[in-house]
């Protein structure tokens, strides 16, 4: 499938200023190992780049979520969201935390899946309720913190917010999957 062409690309390295140089530098030293799609446009602002890459390392790396709850709701909100380079990247980091191919599948599919580990069941309801309610209902909520605990609620809620950005500046500048596969989410 042929993606319509991105409103805005990256700064051109050539031209960084040198506040952008050290911000680009900083991530590519991280633990992403490069500066790519919205993290690259932010670039234009390197305040806003700068900002949002320590809270997104929080919320990748630091906070009290596991990997596979972490991917699940990253995994929810692109999908929400119909965000192809965030579904396409993270698909595979939660192949790798130990996700069920069935149950992203489910996912890309728009449907509800069956859920044997509460933990990943709550997380799923949160995410979604979150995004198309834009709230969770005083039952999810009380099921949520009696499973995960106010803690890592709090930490949900904080990656949601930031997948929220993140899908934000793919969808509103274009930012196109990474090679020429074609679309995930088209068809779900």
């Amino acid at each position: 499938m042929r993606h319509s062409s991105q409103r805005l690309a990256a700064p051109n390295p050539a031209t960084y200023t040198p506040r952008q140089q050290a911000i680009h530098d900083e991530i590519a030293s991280g633990p992403r190992g490069g500066v790519r799609g919205p993290l690259a446009v932010w670039l234009h602002r390197p305040d806003l780049a700068a900002h949002a890459q320590d809270l997104g390392r929080y919320c990748r790396y630091d906070s009290s979520l596991d990997q596979r709850l972490s991917e699940l709701a990253i995994l929810v909100t692109g999908r929400v969201f119909g965000s192809e380079y965030e579904w396409q990247i993270h698909k595979g980091h939660a192949l790798k935390a130990g996700l069920d191919e069935g149950l992203i599948e489910e996912i890309r599919c728009n449907r509800r899946p069956e859920f044997t580990d509460p933990e990943l069941e709550v997380v799923h309801d949160v995410a979604r309720a979150a995004h198309e309610a834009r709230n969770v209902d005083d039952a999810l909520y009380a099921r949520a913190v009696q499973v995960l605990g106010e803690a890592r609620m709090v930490d949900l809620v904080g990656l949601l917010g930031y997948y929220t950005l993140i899908s934000l500046t793919i969808n509103v500048f274009k930012i196109p999957p990474l090679g020429d596969g074609a679309s995930e989410l088209a068809d779900g």
